[in-house]
């Protein structure tokens, strides 16, 4: 199939599943003699799985370096689980940032009248 008909079994778009083989998220994938892109079944699975990973929070950059390893073999499934780990507190910490960021808001428009009006009225105008 070629990259249309590969994007729209993937939901992924033309220029992004171009991108991920360029940096190497999918193999290569096979061409006509023509240079055109012919994707496989073993290509989509690809696709989805570099767009699964992203979708769960991983960094292009995590994911090169997971993909990295899984291609070294079985034996780097503690670091790729470790990444995975480390992914997870990235992501955690992020989410904690902005559920603060999301209370002090909250408190802005619940409290406008008796914080935000206020502070606002000492605020030098702009000339």
């Amino acid at each position: 199939m070629n990259i249309s008909t590969a994007s729209k079994e993937t939901n992924v778009s033309a220029d992004t599943i171009r991108y991920y083989e360029r940096i190497g998220l999918i193999p290569p994938v096979k061409r006509t003699e023509n240079g055109i892109r012919e994707f496989s079944e073993e290509d989509l699975r690809w696709i989805i799985f570099s767009r699964q990973m992203r979708n769960a929070g991983l960094s292009i950059e995590s994911l090169i370096e997971y993909l990295s390893l899984f291609r070294e073999g079985d034996h780097t499934v503690p670091a790729r689980l470790e990444l995975l780990k480390e992914q997870e507190m990235i992501l955690k910490e992020r989410v904690d940032m902005m559920q603060r960021a999301l209370d002090r808001l909250a408190f802005k428009i619940e409290n406008y009248d008796s914080h935000m009006v206020p502070n606002e009225k000492k605020l030098k105008k702009f000339s």
